[in-house]
């Protein structure tokens, strides 16, 4: 499985099938899951925990600390794409349609090499 090769309707099947075997869809409610989305990107946050912006960089983190981010996010992706079983969404269409809000709230030529919305201090997706 590579990303050149492997398309979210794939990924959604696979996750589906999982579930399904362990026939775990009985605890995989909305909350439930949103509430574990939680959980393992604060278990993510954790390898970023108490090093500086620098460290965080690619090139400074170990192979072995790559691996182990990687894990966590993939345990956020996982979950995710329970949640979006679950409730049944497109997440290409979701993805899409979030993505041209964002683009007219953050225009390039007054957020390029700048973060925030002008009136506070919040950071861009």
């Amino acid at each position: 499985m590579s990303d050149e090769q492997t398309t979210i309707a794939q990924l959604r099947a696979t996750m589906a099938q999982f579930v399904a075997e362990r026939e775990w869809n009985q605890f995989h409610a909305p909350k439930n899951l949103a509430i574990s989305i939680a959980i393992e990107t604060a278990e993510l946050m954790e390898h970023f925990q108490w090093i500086s912006v620098q460290a965080s960089r690619r090139d400074q983190l170990s192979t072995e600390s790559v691996q182990a981010i990687g894990e966590e996010i993939a345990d956020v992706f996982c979950y995710l794409l329970a949640l979006v079983n679950e409730l049944d969404l497109d997440l290409s269409e979701t993805f899409a349609a979030k993505f041209e809000k964002t683009r007219k709230k953050y225009p390039v030529e007054k957020f390029r090499g700048r973060f925030g919305r002008g009136d506070s201090d919040s950071a861009p997706p």
